[in-house]
């Protein structure tokens, strides 16, 4: 995906054209081929003809706990030709190829190739005397085996069957150097795990530690003095200022030399759509719409994606203004032959939507590569990928690594929870708020209004470019939702951002709050107002962000404890006009836990109100009664 977001940069001119393409390498374990979001990533990698993309397989035949069956590089290698990769093996380091070409040479190969691979391990481990004794059981007949084997000692013996190619730095360059094109190619690289070190072969070596003596062995079999064990050239025998101009003059070192200056990409005003009831499904993707059509740097740097939902999530309006990429132009054929569409599918370099099969884990791996785009190429792109929100779960490790890589992007996780009712439980999500939460260097937001969204989009993409900023997380929902008639005043976006405001401000010293989040305000609105008849001054309070306040209560509290005795946090703030023993109704459709913490805030009684067991069909009242989300609910709730 690093590579697809290189040939995106390229084919859009942002990188210099005079410019030689990078090559992104990435090494892969054997045992590691057994993930199956691997042929996932094979699989898209062919959809968008990939270029300057090398994989090196580090054939150990080791897993973490055993050795992988036998022959399967040859499933390896056929998996890799049928995506149109080119597929280099290196098997044999010169010192076997030297031995092949002697009398015998050619059984001892045939020998090897036949060896099963946890016999090649358990001999490894063993050492020359093993190999000896067993070589000669199998072929000690055939002509001129003894007279090889003769001619090494036992030391001899087993570096020359543990020079495989992947060892074998000569063959390792050779086989680099041989690569002459730009197709993506897989190195299957024979190798021994733990090579060179007592342990190596030994299938229980993956968490193989080295005793004090063998590591004394080792450094010295690696002419590292004594002392000098962190020196950056100790037991290398070439001349260290040789080895400095060499590093110096490596196209990698060149370029982290040169510090680029970042990116910046202006941000405009983003107006809510005009509309008394919309969804914020519907809102983002007029939102996209605007931002399409106005133009300019903004809009040419956004680049959205997503697995196979690209309509279902609103993204239709934004790629029929701007396209979707690819390397070689595709007209949509629908058009051509006349058949009615609301979607214009147009393929070219120019367009601004990499549509990706159903497959999670790819979408994030592709926000990811996106999301670096700046510090791997010098160019920023702001990217924005979609998918239904309980999918989250299925690419959530790759999630994980994209912001552990502080990569830069917004998710829009659409439809959610139990107000997509008709879709039934399958499509509904209810613990994706706390993956929000969670979730360290992604900020999670829920608005319920259009105006909301606005601002939190606006925020978004100030916060990609932030230098202590991150990702954005905006799990919207496809429930219209009567729109408020106001203006959002500089205090009201601050408010937003920060996490909440009051819709219905409490009276001071009121008894009694409702907090709500997302799609579950209509539910909260029509509450407060029956509340509100007998207990005059109940407050009502917008959540836009669990997350923003949760992670302002926990900061402030760190504060505090670092001797800042005036620190304070937002839902803090927030809270005050209540009285202390005041209760608190919060509700949001997902999982209750999202803010049912308010009520440590302050110490006051909580009823949180949520979604726990999975979803069902059914139409919005009847879902909302059998979940506890309805008025009646928030209403009973308030009340005892």
């Amino acid at each position: 995906f690093a590579s697809l977001t290189q040939d995106y940069l390229r084919l859009k001119g942002l990188l210099p054209a005079d410019e030689a393409a990078a090559r992104m390498i990435a090494i892969v374990g054997d045992a590691e081929l057994d993930e199956g979001n691997i042929y996932e990533c094979l699989l898209e990698g062919w959809k968008h003809d990939i270029r300057n993309c090398w994989w090196i397989i580090d054939y150990n035949r080791q897993s973490l706990d055993g050795v992988v069956a036998d022959r399967l590089f040859r499933l390896i290698e056929r998996t890799f030709r049928a995506f149109d990769w080119n597929i280099v093996t290196l098997k044999y380091g010169r010192r076997l190829m030297a031995a092949f070409a002697e009398p015998g040479g050619a059984a001892l190969r045939r020998w090897i190739n036949t060896c099963p691979n946890d016999v090649y391990s358990a001999l490894t481990f063993q050492g020359g005397p093993a190999w000896r004794q067993s070589i000669l059981a199998d072929i000690g007949g055939e002509p001129g085996v003894p007279a090889l084997l003769d001619r090494y000692d036992d030391a001899g013996l087993q570096a020359l069957m543990t020079n495989l190619g992947g060892n074998d730095l000569e063959t390792v360059l050779a086989a680099f150097e041989s690569v002459a094109d730009d197709r993506p190619t897989a190195f299957i690289a024979y190798t021994i795990k733990g090579f060179g070190l007592p342990l190596a072969g030994h299938k229980d070596n993956h968490a193989g530690i080295l005793a004090p003596a063998q590591m004394q062995d080792f450094q010295r079999a690696m002419a590292v003095p004594e002392g000098l064990e962190w020196d950056r050239f100790a037991g290398l025998d070439v001349p260290a200022d040789e080895l400095e101009a060499f590093l110096r003059a490596a196209p990698l070192a060149r370029r982290a030399a040169v510090k680029p200056v970042p990116d910046r990409i202006a941000v405009p005003a983003l107006a809510a759509p005009a509309g008394a009831g919309q969804s914020t499904q519907e809102a983002f993707g007029r939102i996209l719409h605007d931002i399409a059509r106005a133009g300019g740097t903004f809009a040419e740097r956004l680049v959205s994606t997503s697995p196979d939902v690209t309509v279902s999530t609103n993204l239709g309006p934004w790629v029929n203004n701007r396209g979707l990429f690819a390397r070689a132009a595709h007209e949509d054929v629908f058009r051509q032959l006349k058949v009615v569409s609301a979607q214009k599918w147009v393929r070219s370099h120019a367009g601004q939507h990499v549509e990706l099969g159903i497959a999670e884990n790819n979408l994030f791996l592709c926000l990811a590569a996106l999301g670096l785009a700046e510090p791997l190429f010098g160019r920023r792109l702001l990217p924005i990928g979609t998918l239904y929100d309980p999918f989250i779960a299925r690419g959530l490790d790759a999630l994980n690594y994209a912001c552990y890589q502080d990569a830069r992007f917004v998710l829009v996780a659409t439809p959610s929870g139990i107000s997509l009712g008709p879709e039934g439980g399958a499509h509904q999500s209810v613990s994706a708020p706390l993956i929000g939460i969670g979730q360290p260097g992604l900020t999670a937001f829920e608005p319920a209004f259009a105006d909301e969204l606005a601002v939190t989009l606006r925020f978004g993409f100030e916060h990609l470019q932030a230098e202590d900023g991150g990702s954005l997380y905006l799990r919207l929902s496809t429930r219209p939702i009567d729109q408020p008639e106001r203006t959002v005043t500089d205090a009201l976006a601050r408010d937003i951002v920060a996490g909440g405001y009051w819709l219905r401000p409490p009276a001071a010293g009121a008894a009694l709050a409702i907090a709500y989040q997302g799609a579950a305000a209509p539910e909260a609105l029509a509450a407060h107002e029956r509340l509100a008849g007998a207990q005059p001054g109940v407050g009502l309070l917008a959540v836009t962000s669990a997350d923003r306040l949760h992670r302002g209560w926990t900061t402030a509290g760190a504060a505090r404890r670092q001797g800042n005795e005036h620190a304070e946090s937002h839902i803090e703030r927030l809270l005050a006009p209540l009285a202390p023993t005041a209760r608190l109704v919060t509700v949001i459709d997902g999982h209750p836990a999202t803010l049912s913490w308010i009520g440590a805030v302050r110490g006051q009684p909580v009823a949180a109100l949520g979604v726990e067991a999975f979803g069902q069909c059914g139409d919005l009242v009847d879902l909302y009664r059998a979940y506890g989300l309805d008025a009646d609910a928030i209403v009973a709730a308030g009340g005892t």
